[in-house]
């Protein structure tokens, strides 16, 4: 019994330096002659949505959306403009989402979505959105009213009553400007 239990631990320590050993994508890095380079100063901002290139992206502090549009290599041809503001400045460390005209759940559907504009519609208006309730569209007209006009999508997640997931059933029917 000793000996089989000997034999086992050789054998999977065997494996596992085998599988150290042994880089299976050997002739892949070989024919490939780019170097990728790791930036470890900046800033950190995601953007999702209607963007080229989805992600994450490292760059300098004191952005604007603009830019981290541009970095993300700019809007679908979908995206709602209406949606972003080009000169909102950012946080670093915040995703931020470019919504789009048509709902994303219809993919043949080409009728744009009626949004509302949290910026300039009164409460009633901004109850027509599933999700916005009185007392959170009561809040978001309070919220602008305290603090201005709102720069992102994201800032709604600072209005009381809006959590992470009212933020996500609501973002695609509500615009920033006319």
């Amino acid at each position: 019994m000793f000996k089989i239990l000997i034999g086992v631990v050789v054998a999977a320590f065997v494996v596992i330096i085998g599988f150290l050993v042994i880089d299976p994508d050997l002739n892949k890095s070989n024919n490939n002659n780019s170097i990728t380079e790791v930036v470890t100063d900046g800033y950190r901002y995601t953007i999702e949505g209607e963007v080229n290139k989805a992600g994450t992206y490292v760059l300098s502090d004191n952005i604007t959306m603009a830019d981290l549009i541009s970095a993300a290599g700019g809007v679908k041809n979908t995206a709602d403009e209406l949606s972003y503001f080009d000169n909102a400045p950012l946080k670093s460390g915040s995703t931020y989402y470019i919504a789009g005209k048509y709902d994303e759940t219809d993919i043949c559907s080409k009728t744009e979505i009626n949004k509302v504009n949290i910026n300039e519609d009164d409460a009633s208006t901004l109850m027509s959105v599933n999700g916005i309730t009185t007392s959170i569209a009561s809040s978001i007209v309070s919220y602008r009213t305290e603090n201005g006009i709102f720069d992102t999508l994201e800032e709604l997640m600072e209005v009381y009553g809006i959590g992470n997931a009212t933020y996500h059933k609501i973002r695609n029917y509500v615009i920033l400007h006319s």
